[in-house]
């Protein structure tokens, strides 16, 4: 249980010291009118630890809770995320929004999930959301389902295969005369290679450096997302 401890330290570690680290996108302008929301980070421990868990190697232990969102939505199609989405007026904080989306989009029950606490906002220029990522550990695991409206996959992707330099990459996206770079992941077989990209890449990529948990990749290797994502605009 060492490797899960130290892993579950690492996460309230980081938790404490949100306050003084970003994810480096600008705050929004003052007078700027935003939408509040939230996305929900939530680690748990693998059904079967992998043979490369070692002492050393703590996040091996671990899986992520993935979405992929319908093909047939008007923001972000078919995109890998994370559970979540807009505040709603009931919502009493970003917690109860990360938990409620959650809950709504991947059949989440609130039993079993230990709140760690929030991240810093992220404010997403395009679409207006100031996001809070809400990072939160699994206790106790239950089936999911997608509510095949909204979400149409459920992953829960081991840690160990995004920090994989094998998995690690640059997305380059061509769009309006600009040329838009950032990290991604590509998912294994299992998950038919689908790539995260964009914002739910962007969150993790600075997450994993905060933590302590990347180990070196090639920063050269790149993806040409364009065809891919314009194609589904």
């Amino acid at each position: 249980m060492a490797t899960i401890e130290s892993a579950f330290h690492d996460l309230e570690q980081l938790v404490g010291r949100a306050s003084t680290f970003d994810f480096g996108v600008p705050a929004p302008l003052s007078g700027t009118t935003v939408r509040d929301s939230a996305v929900l980070i939530l680690f748990g421990v693998l059904d079967t630890t992998p043979a490369e868990a070692t002492a050393s190697a703590a996040p091996h232990e671990l899986d992520l809770l993935l979405l992929r969102r319908s093909d047939s939505l008007s923001h972000h199609p078919g995109q890998i995320a994370f559970p979540g989405g807009g505040r709603d007026p009931e919502d009493a904080s970003p917690i109860a929004t990360a938990l409620r989306e959650a809950r709504e989009e991947t059949g989440l029950p609130g039993k079993g999930v230990t709140v760690l606490g929030e991240l810093s906002n992220v404010h997403l220029i395009n679409s207006g959301n100031l996001v809070t990522p809400v990072l939160a550990w699994w206790n106790e695991k239950h089936p999911l389902v997608p509510d095949g409206t909204e979400t149409v996959d459920v992953y829960r992707v081991p840690v160990g295969e995004l920090l994989s330099p094998d998995a690690r990459g640059s997305s380059l996206l061509r769009h309006g005369g600009e040329t838009f770079t950032g990290p991604l992941f590509v998912l294994g077989p299992q998950f038919d290679g689908q790539i995260v990209w964009g914002f739910t890449a962007m969150i993790l990529d600075r997450l994993f450096e905060e933590l302590g948990w990347t180990v070196p990749w090639d920063s050269g290797r790149t993806i040409d997302l364009s065809t891919r994502v314009l194609g589904r605009a």
